[in-house]
């Protein structure tokens, strides 16, 4: 298990949600990245040096400080859309090889190279900007029937990391709520958002949306 690249956002246009800026084109970077805990949502900040959102209401914070997608559902995507999918390309920092992420599970942890430890969080949920960026019509739908989401990371431990760093899981908590679980739970699936209770490191609005339903 490994990091194929390290991925820093360019900042563009986002015509899609009608924001100034979007920083969903990610591009592999050379070198070391600086990772720390960005502090909560609502200022822009992640977790990775020279990163940042612009979304603020939705996107950024410690819950959701870095974001990995694997690069094996990268290929099965391009294989669908018939078109390169470069790493980075759905606006991941991380791209991976040989760790499964959606089956990851709320609060595994991860050690990246000699230091940095990073905790599985939650699942990422599409968007305008996602769907606007690869320029596919029905993507938000098309992705959302996948329940392939990739996972957001919280900073355990800082630390710098680049490409080819191996990826140790060096925790897993002992229920069995996956990346894969909260997505479907959170989306098309609402009857399971009992189930995430079961983990503690579930983001607080995760729980809370999932403590109504149990109680309703």
């Amino acid at each position: 298990m490994k990091l194929l690249s390290v991925n820093v956002g360019k900042p563009r246009p986002n015509p899609w949600k009608g924001l100034s800026a979007t920083g969903i084109d990610k591009r592999p970077v050379d070198g070391p990245v600086a990772v720390s805990a960005p502090g909560p949502k609502g200022t822009g900040a992640v977790g990775l040096a020279g990163d940042r959102v612009y979304d603020v209401k939705h996107h950024g914070g410690s819950d959701q400080a870095v974001y990995a997608y694997a690069r094996e559902d990268l290929d099965g995507w391009q294989a669908e859309l018939g078109r390169p999918l470069a790493n980075g390309a759905f606006g991941e920092n991380l791209t991976t090889l040989g760790l499964d992420v959606n089956g990851a599970l709320i609060g595994e942890r991860w050690r990246i190279g000699p230091k940095v430890v990073l905790e599985v969080s939650c699942a990422r949920i599409p968007c305008a900007t996602f769907q606007g960026w690869l320029q596919r019509d029905g993507w938000i739908k098309r992705f959302t029937q996948a329940a392939l989401p990739g996972a957001y990371l919280r900073v355990v431990v800082p630390g710098d990391i680049r490409a080819s760093d191996p990826v140790e899981i060096v925790h897993r908590p002992d229920h069995d709520v996956t990346v894969a679980l909260v997505f479907r739970a959170m989306t098309l699936e609402p009857d399971l958002l009992p189930q995430l209770l079961a983990a503690d490191a579930l983001p607080q609005e995760g729980r809370e949306l999932a403590r109504r339903r149990t109680t309703a």
